[in-house]
């Protein structure tokens, strides 16, 4: 049996983990559900003495500096959830009543971690006030919804300390920003986050021309028109005879000249999106092509087996701005593993000062934040020549190791897919 005052170590671990794989499921529905809300109460648990590891591992660190990138790593994820990871462990003490049911699996590490958000204005006695007031009975605390949670810390906040509250508001006027993410289908989520007078402002006045567009006539709903009128305001793009906006091929689409000129199936790609279907590129040329405005072709030259990117035409521009380019669509995302934030640094894997080529081999795109956590203590980037895909090795400061290996810009990753004739790929037995 297990002694819950024992300390674990990872073989034990693994071993539950795999005893919990290859268990036979119970055959009764009541069970079923039993077990699902016992796997539930065990993942929180799990997330919670993840939590205290981590902060461990902060408090053992140099300056902190590299931490949050570690810890994602362990749990393959992005530097930006490992950096909330750590800044939720770093005030852990401050509620103590919340991470006791987290830790007892009652509640999410979600509820914590919104929690956390909405006190970060408070005093340390404010704060513990509050973490009394909500989660001092546990089982009351886990029967509430999010939203429940976060409307009372909210009211609780607006009477401890409405001063901090209304400067907690403005500081958050200085993080409106505008950021992007793919969504299903070749769609993405393009959001804005805005003060809440702006934002209102600019939705009404997209609905009141989408209204009068409508009187109008056309076959578009509203959420439709209101969708081409902000693409067209924020490109300057002309519109089509359907009102949508034509946009400008110069996104960054790539795709083979197979599927441009032959009609052949291979994938295409957006930079900051990822693969799209041949079709949808081909009607990006066209739609840019009919609305009168110029598409640029660049030559790009892709390995025939692993449908890496080696090699790209850069007669138009100067030196250091191809190869940035290159990277950017060779790498696609951030090359630390499990990151996926936009490329804003080509990167040398090894530092010049260090010997470093100011190559495509020796080169790679990174996010801001994975740039200069490698340059933290401990860290180091060393690429691994060979005849496929780039690939780097990652060391991280208690030497643990993971690859980063430059994704296929056209073809499958699967290796038992092969190219025919038409261009189709097909799955091979």
């Amino acid at each position: 049996m297990f002694d819950p005052d024992s300390s674990c170590d990872s073989p034990m671990l693994r071993r539950v983990a795999s005893a919990i794989a290859e268990s036979p499921l119970v055959g009764d529905r009541v069970g079923q559900v039993e077990e699902i809300r016992a796997l539930e109460e065990l993942v929180c648990a799990a997330q919670a003495r993840q939590l205290r590891l981590s902060a461990e591992l902060d408090a053992d660190s140099v300056e902190g500096r590299g931490v949050a990138e570690e810890v994602a790593l362990a749990r393959r994820e992005s530097p930006h959830r490992g950096r909330q990871h750590v800044s939720l462990a770093r005030i852990a003490s401050e509620l103590p009543h919340t991470m006791e049911a987290f830790r007892r699996g009652l509640v999410t590490e979600w509820r914590a971690t919104v929690i956390a958000r909405e006190t970060g204005c408070l005093s340390r006695e404010d704060r513990l006030a509050v973490d009394r007031a909500i989660a001092e009975d546990a089982h009351a605390f886990s029967e509430l919804s999010d939203r429940a949670v976060v409307g009372e810390v909210r009211k609780l906040a607006a009477r401890l300390d409405p001063q901090g509250v209304a400067e907690r508001r403005r500081r958050a006027e200085g993080d409106r920003c505008v950021t992007i993410r793919p969504a299903p289908d070749t769609m993405v989520y393009l959001t804005a986050l805005l003060p809440v007078a702006e934002g209102v402002a600019a939705y009404a006045a997209l609905r009141a021309d989408a209204d009068r567009a409508r009187r109008e006539g056309g076959s578009r709903s509203r959420g439709q028109v209101m969708a081409d009128m902000l693409v067209a305001r924020l490109t300057g793009c002309p519109t089509a005879d359907d009102g949508r906006p034509a946009v400008r091929t110069a996104i960054g689409l790539v795709m083979t000249d197979r599927a441009l000129l032959s009609g052949a199936r291979d994938p295409a790609s957006i930079v900051d999106y990822g693969p799209i279907p041949a079709n949808l590129a081909r009607e990006l040329v066209l739609r840019s092509i009919d609305s009168g405005t110029t598409a640029w072709l660049r030559r790009l030259y892709v390995h025939p087996r692993t449908g890496e990117l080696v090699a790209m035409d850069s007669r138009q521009r100067r030196f250091p701005r191809a190869l940035a380019a290159f990277l950017r669509h060779r790498d696609q995302w951030c090359r630390t593993p499990w990151c996926n934030a936009p490329i804003r640094h080509s990167d040398h894997v090894v530092a010049v000062a260090d010997g470093g080529a100011t190559t495509g081999e020796a080169g790679q795109g990174l996010c801001e934040a994975c740039n200069y956590a490698k340059q933290a203590p401990g860290w180091s980037h060393e690429p691994r020549p060979g005849p496929d895909a780039h690939e780097v090795d990652v060391t991280t400061p208690t030497g643990h190791r993971y690859r980063s290996v430059a994704p296929p810009l056209l073809a499958p990753r699967h290796p038992a897919y092969q190219q025919v004739d038409d261009g189709r790929w097909v799955l091979v037995a």
